[in-house]
């Protein structure tokens, strides 16, 4: 049987595949929140010619039933078929691949008071060649030269000494030794390379997000980044967010599956930023990687399944500098790997990162930083002390969950106004051109200008009467953002939308009441609040605390970092000094499981409403209602 796409693509399928299965296993990957359990209904294609077995329609409407739309992962074809896939059903995956401009990281990183000074150092050595009378060992001498320069108790691995003697001889005894110091403070040979060979220093930031990731390649000696590259992880095709990876990665080859996916992801970057730059591999002495303490393990190939089952501990949170050859990166074998320290299940080395970049743990000031997204992390401390907790938001501001919902990529409603008197919506697209749904800064503003104007009440319950806008949906009462006469395609967000986002923003803000009161502190004690994510960079402030998600607080507390992860592990790959406060920042952090806290359920309980039950929290809020 063949399954044959209007894209010309043509796939022998095997006995009882579903139409998922089949693509994914030809590289075309199609959107699936779920990865492919057949709950979130994203993976659409419409029967061109053929018929399947449907499993399950699972969300489809009537209509997309009539018109032979399917979902990929519950149909089974049954012969020979031809199919389409709709453009919001692709995942692009490999494609993202840009220069960006990036602020003055060199002038940030001098902010912090310290040098250019990474962990990995470069030394010249002019070796005697052995003769008959010097003939003491390859090894010996090249301590001997070490003693001379001070560097001693120096250690060897069998991967350096298995290629000294040739590199040695081949560079005619001047060489270039790359060293690091260990943990234990004992420095170690990481390898040699001849003078003229490998004479440009450079290193690898890497941020694995959830979502992106993105590779700076940085100058070592002057700090500067020379490129930058990003991509979508393509993990997603096995699912949006970490819960559903790590089920994933407990399924047969499921982990090595994962770790191959990112692993190429970055190698894509880094081979393309390699040859842009005509650098060799050797020249790359070191990387940093920084991300959830689910996107670490699943990088070095260690099982994650442990995070999400009670007590929720993983495998490690202080991670040994690994090699290149254990990481599987294209570059030196040898060079060392550092990976920022996780804290705990779901509060990993991005907010360790991300907290070094937003300097709170240097200022006296208490401050809030929060990074909007699946997990919801968040911490509240000074120079001080530190707390961390992780609100579990869930995927739903990703588009995950949501009827039309959908990253924040090109033909995603970003913000929206709705006209008090008419209820007529005005909305803006990324990239332009007409909607394919909405990303979570167009819901934030959607909802928000819903309760404003009346269209939903405090609960988030729609109110019929008010427009011709409000309908009957399959799921209920539904809001139409936007029709599409032409392709008979609505934008809508439905009351069971409403309540997702409802739910995850009472996550949020009843993480952040429940650390404050664990401290014993108000609002007014927060003087500084750093947002992070590339989500974070999207939101509306007012529309946000109108929404209840963010405290009520004037706008200037307010501080959008953008991609704090990458940001904190360049500072670490460039600073031995600001590494050494990454470890101090982990160490210094209390981890606080909010699923034990029963003052948590209950500010999440007061949370479910717009913007909250008690309304002495948003005076803002009271004062745009009256």
């Amino acid at each position: 049987m063949e399954l044959r796409l209007t894209s010309d693509e043509v796939i022998t399928l095997k006995e009882k595949e579903v139409i998922y299965s089949a693509l994914k296993r030809s590289g075309i990957y199609l959107t699936a929140s779920c990865g492919g359990k057949g709950t979130c209904g994203k993976c659409k294609v419409k029967i061109i010619k053929g018929s399947c077995n449907v499993i399950s329609y699972g969300k489809l409407t009537q209509k997309e039933r009539e018109s032979n739309i399917v979902l990929a992962c519950q149909a089974i074809p049954e012969g020979d078929i031809l199919i389409e896939i709709p453009k919001e059903s692709r995942l692009a995956i490999g494609d993202k691949i840009a220069i960006a401009r990036t602020k003055d990281l060199v002038h940030y990183l001098k902010s912090y008071g310290v040098d250019i000074n990474p962990a990995v150092k470069r030394l010249y050595l002019e070796l005697p060649p052995p003769t008959i009378d010097d003939n003491i060992s390859d090894l010996e001498r090249l301590k001997r030269s070490l003693n001379e320069k001070g560097l001693k108790d120096m250690r060897f691995s069998y991967g350096f000494v298995s290629t000294m003697a040739d590199t040695l001889r081949i560079a005619n005894w001047n060489v270039e030794l790359t060293y690091i110091r260990g943990d234990d403070t004992r420095y170690e040979a990481i390898f040699l390379s001849p003078i003229d060979t490998c004479n440009r220093r450079f290193g690898l930031a890497v941020d694995i997000g959830t979502t992106t990731v993105v590779v700076y390649l940085a100058n070592l000696l002057t700090g500067e980044i020379i490129d930058i590259g990003s991509t979508y992880n393509s993990q997603m095709r096995y699912g949006d967010d970490v819960i559903t990876r790590i089920v994933h990665a407990t399924e047969s080859n499921g982990l090595d599956e994962l770790r191959d996916a990112v692993v190429s992801d970055i190698n894509t970057i880094v081979d393309s930023l390699m040859a842009r730059h005509s650098i060799q591999s050797c020249e790359i002495d070191a990387a940093t990687i920084s991300g959830n303490t689910t996107m670490s393990h699943i990088f070095w190939g260690l099982n994650p399944g442990s995070i999400r089952e009670e007590p929720y501990i993983p495998t490690l949170n202080r991670f040994p500098e690994w090699r290149g050859g254990t990481a599987r990166l294209s570059i030196n074998p040898q060079s060392p790997v550092y990976t920022v320290p996780c804290v705990a299940s779901y509060v990993g080395g991005d907010i360790v990162a991300g907290v070094l970049a937003s300097k709170m743990h240097r200022n006296s000031e208490i401050a809030l930083f929060m990074d909007i997204g699946t997990n919801g992390e968040i911490a509240i401390g000074n120079n001080e002390w530190l707390m961390t907790a992780a609100c579990s938001m869930g995927p739903c501001f990703e588009g995950s969950g949501i009827r039309c919902g959908m990253r924040a990529t090109s033909g995603a409603i970003e913000s929206v106004k709705i006209d008090p008197h008419t209820y007529e919506p005005s909305i803006s697209v990324i990239s332009g051109g007409h909607p394919m749904g909405i990303c979570g800064s167009g819901m934030i503003d959607a909802i928000s200008e819903m309760f404003l104007t009346g269209l939903i009440d405090q609960k988030g319950k729609l109110v019929k009467a008010k427009t011709e806008r409000i309908r009957e949906g399959e799921d209920g009462l539904e809001f139409v953002l936007y029709s599409d006469l032409t392709h008979h395609k609505d934008i809508v967000l439905t009351e069971v939308d409403i309540e997702n986002i409802i739910r995850a923003k009472a996550a949020l803000y009843a993480g952040i009441k429940t650390l404050l009161t664990e401290v014993g502190l108000t609002t007014d004690a927060i003087e500084k609040v750093y947002i992070a994510g590339g989500f974070g960079n999207y939101i509306n402030i007012k529309k946000a605390i109108i929404l209840g998600m963010l405290l009520d607080m004037p706008e200037e507390r307010f501080v959008f970092m953008g991609n704090t992860s990458i940001t904190g592990a360049y500072l670490c790959l460039m600073s031995e000094e600001l590494r050494r406060e990454a470890e101090d920042i982990a160490s210094k952090m209390t981890y606080i499981e909010l699923s034990v806290y029963r003052s948590f359920m209950d500010e999440y309980m007061s949370a479910l409403f717009l913007p909250h039950t008690d309304m002495s929290q948003f005076p803002t809020v009271t004062g745009m209602l009256k």
